[in-house]
């Protein structure tokens, strides 16, 4: 249903959009690498802290998207027969996992925000300098110990628990992709199997993926905005807008995206017949699909998290300020009076570091 003619290439609208969006990708990529050097300038001594594995998997996954669009491009035109099978799935794939796997992350300290408590600071995870995936256990002696550590050191490994399932989530979808991957390279050869059934189940099970993890966002964003609605302060009124925006944009890409998913064969476009292309139709569904469902999210998130993190230096004062999408360390939501001691020291830093 969905093989290729060999030697054919997309209507020249679809051309346009493929190259278009090839640029917009590119330059998010370079947004989000260029912002992860800043902020590792800033708090290197962290080590791979929430913040930066964000920008690291939005960066590669936009840098996906860009190899994806190119190489289908050119592929279509040339006539590349491999390209049909595997490596188009895979390729295409793989952009969309580590998308998925970002937004997951943020969605995991969302729940930490809402659902710790006060006596989980025994595990390390409330602290404003918890790392990500690693985590100083000690501090050096001397100085000497510490310019020794620079080059020799290998930090400890600290995961917390809501950040273990994201990288379990993560993995059972990449072996879920490699697995169809599979099967499609099998659907090649003469058996039952056809490539272009497994191409859209996998594509139909990830937008159902995509879809719900849109709706836990919406969910979790407006939890968080009820809580934090109670705070008055100006810090609190600077959160509530960035918790609202990525709330509503995952919720509306998200969907948007997942439909054209289930009610087209956009996301597989790379097998597609190309003399059964309608140019402008095709090319309004590749926008909503990829540009509305992907590349918007990852430049707004992007935006809204374009703040620097205090350097090593910096006053105390600037660690206590509020973030609320991603960060290093989280605030109990469970205490009123810790909100509100909070929101106080951020109107006080406010001019040093404003968010």
């Amino acid at each position: 249903m969905l093989e290729l003619r060999v030697s054919s290439c997309f209507p020249f609208e679809v051309i346009s959009v493929y190259c278009a969006l090839a640029c917009v990708d590119a330059v998010i990529a370079v947004l989000a690498f260029w912002q992860l050097v800043r902020i590792h300038s800033r708090n290197a001594h962290l080590g791979w802290t929430r913040e930066k594995v964000f920008h690291l998997t939005i960066g590669f996954s936009n840098l996906g998207y860009t190899a994806y669009f190119v190489l289908t491009l050119v592929a279509t035109c040339e006539g590349w027969s491999c390209w049909f099978g595997t490596y188009g799935f895979f390729i295409m794939a793989f952009p969309k996992i580590l998308f998925f796997a970002a937004f997951l992350l943020l969605l995991s300290y969302w729940v930490d925000l809402c659902h710790q408590t006060d006596d989980e600071d025994d595990d390390g995870e409330s602290s404003s300098s918890v790392a990500l995936l690693n985590k100083p256990t000690s501090k050096p002696a001397s100085s000497d110990i510490d310019s020794d550590q620079k080059c020799l050191h290998i930090p400890s490994i600290h995961v917390g628990g809501r950040q273990r399932v994201v990288i379990l989530v993560t993995g059972i979808v990449f072996v879920t992709m490699i697995a169809f991957a599979v099967l499609i390279w099998i659907g090649r050869g003469k058996n039952p199997i056809d490539s272009s059934t497994v191409a859209r189940v996998y594509v139909d099970m990830f937008a159902i993926g995509i879809l719900l993890l849109g709706g836990a966002l919406a969910c979790y964003g407006l939890l968080l905005y009820t809580k934090m609605s109670k705070v008055r302060s100006e810090g609190t009124s600077s959160e509530l807008w960035k918790v609202t925006g990525l709330a509503v944009v995952s919720l509306v890409c998200f969907t948007s995206s997942a439909m054209v998913a289930l009610f087209s064969d956009i996301p597989v476009l790379y097998r597609w017949q190309t003399e059964k292309i309608n140019g402008v139709r095709t090319s309004l569904l590749v926008i909503l699909y990829y540009f509305i469902g992907f590349s918007v999210p990852s430049a707004f998130v992007l935006w809204v998290m374009r703040d620097l993190p205090p350097s090593r230096m910096a006053d105390s004062l600037e660690e206590s300020r509020i973030v609320t999408f991603i960060t290093d360390g989280s605030t109990s939501l469970h205490n009123p009076q810790r909100w509100t001691s909070v929101a106080t020291l951020n109107n006080q830093g406010s001019k040093a570091s404003p968010i």
